[in-house]
């Protein structure tokens, strides 16, 4: 008898462990392409989209068109997080990405940053000073940052003056570090990394005006070489709407349809 009652009580604790462990079984990795600007949002994302799903998430960072370039010549992401609308209904349109799964997870707001304190005053003025020789920004024809950045300037009708000055880079990550270096004293970067540095890291900046440049719209999509299931996928999208996830992209400062 006393056999018995141990076996059962084992059988139980067997079968109580294969119900804890059934999620993990099912639990998968999502593969994402995120637009370097999102890196700060992503890397706070991230444990609360592992903790939440039990899925993992590794994720690529890189200009917009440089990722889209990627996507299209077969690159095995599963989401595509760009900083613009447009290569993601791109990719619907050439049959890379899931028509119906695309939707705006974040506005950038765009910023003129220096490392320094007080460098950069807070209407962007110095822009029309002589006082600096070097500028960053990111290449325009593959960062949507830098194509905001060109068209701020062309408003302020700054670009022929400025252009000669430019120092650009690859995407609107290296531009930071341009900047952050002190190789460079000033640039345009997204406001989300300067609000993602700590406060004593932050310098001086001015938010650019919406009004100075096209609304930074940045879509998300589900692509089509996504696992064949494309859940773990889907639930990263599905939690990118979520409550929590809301509040991290907005404290980074972006808004948030």
């Amino acid at each position: 008898m006393r056999c018995t009652r141990l076996s059962i009580r084992t059988l139980a604790g067997l079968f109580l462990s294969v119900i804890l462990l059934q999620p993990l079984a099912h639990a998968d990795e999502v593969k994402a392409a995120v637009a370097a600007n999102f890196t700060a949002a992503i890397k706070q994302l991230t444990p609360l989209f592992e903790q939440k799903t039990g899925h993992k998430l590794v994720a690529s960072f890189g200009a917009t068109g440089q990722l889209y370039a990627q996507i299209n010549n077969g690159a095995p992401f599963d989401v595509f997080l760009a900083a613009d609308d447009q290569a993601p209904q791109q990719l619907i349109a050439s049959g890379n990405a899931v028509a119906g799964s695309h939707f705006i997870y974040a506005r950038g707001r765009l910023a003129l940053w220096s490392s320094t304190p007080g460098y950069v005053d807070s209407n962007g003025d110095i822009l029309k000073s002589n006082k600096f020789e070097k500028i960053a920004v990111a290449n325009p024809k593959i960062a949507p940052y830098g194509k905001a950045a060109i068209e701020t300037l062309t408003a302020l009708k700054l670009l022929e003056q400025l252009q000669p000055k430019f120092v650009t880079g690859e995407n609107i990550a290296q531009t930071q570090q341009f900047i952050s270096t002190g190789n460079v004293p000033l640039g345009f970067i997204a406001l989300a990394q300067v609000n993602a540095l700590p406060a004593t890291e932050r310098g001086s900046f001015w938010v650019v005006p919406d009004k100075l440049h096209e609304p930074i719209e940045q879509g998300a999509v589900l692509l089509k070489n996504a696992n064949a299931d494309a859940s773990a996928a889907t639930a990263f999208l599905a939690f990118l709407k979520s409550p929590e996830a809301v509040t991290v992209i907005r404290e980074l400062g972006y808004e948030v349809p």
